[in-house]
């Protein structure tokens, strides 16, 4: 079983394909906002490095978000785009799962923070469990003084990764128990996207593609500014 997957909901974007085998080739790129632009060179170059045709995949697995609209709606329309063509089954994964599951391993409780722009970040909770991490309560938008907040609530040694945290860490540096991950840790990746994919696949947690909905948790900025334009 051969899985691709394709993460366009932050600044950056990659793509990677893997299997049993774990992840055969990936490739990342940031090229500001032009995400249509970088998708489809980023999935043919990692199918050669890969050494496969597109024919072989039997899986296409795609960053659900919450993350930047436009990004995501690219990321999301190409998966699947795919996924008709190749007649093969999707899986979707939140961009907060992609960011929380490669410090999986610390005891201490994890927050996952992309940034939301228009000043506030998305954001999730995990605790560690055999083999991973699991999501504690819903996916939440609010500010960087919200998240604060909550993390001085929980009172525990926490450990903070995401662009946001790194956007808005003048906000969370003065916060006793709290570890600002490193610049590594800042975006979702398409390789830890076809590992948690193919978890689910083994399961055959599959779902068709016209089912498949990303999580925007919030309306895109060209219509809160028409809303806010009209209410004027």
């Amino acid at each position: 079983m051969l899985i691709l997957g394709i993460d366009t909901a932050t600044a950056q974007v990659s793509c990677a394909i893997g299997g049993h085998e774990g992840v055969l080739a990936s490739t990342l790129s940031s090229r500001g906002k032009r995400h249509a632009e970088s998708l489809t060179p980023a999935i043919e170059f990692t199918c050669r490095q890969a050494r496969i045709e597109l024919a072989e995949i039997s899986v296409v697995a795609v960053d659900l978000g919450p993350g930047l609209f436009t990004g995501l709606r690219v990321g999301v329309a190409t998966a699947k785009a795919m996924a008709y063509a190749l007649r093969v089954p999707m899986i979707g994964v939140p961009s907060l799962d992609l960011l929380a599951i490669p410090v999986r391993f610390t005891s201490r409780l994890v927050v996952a923070a992309v940034d939301a722009r228009r000043g506030e970040l998305f954001y999730a909770f995990y605790r560690q469990v055999p083999g991973g991490v699991q999501r504690i309560g819903e996916h939440q938008v609010g500010t960087p003084d919200d998240l604060a907040g909550e993390l001085l609530a929980a009172g525990e040694e926490c450990l903070l990764v995401g662009d946001g945290a790194i956007r808005y860490r003048e906000v969370f540096d003065g916060l006793n128990k709290v570890e600002i991950g490193s610049g590594e840790l800042a975006y979702p990746s398409a390789s830890s996207l076809v590992m948690l994919a193919h978890a689910q696949a083994l399961r055959e947690q599959f779902v068709k593609p016209w089912d498949l909905s990303p999580l925007y948790l919030r309306k895109p900025d060209a219509e809160i500014n028409w809303s806010t334009r009209e209410g004027g």
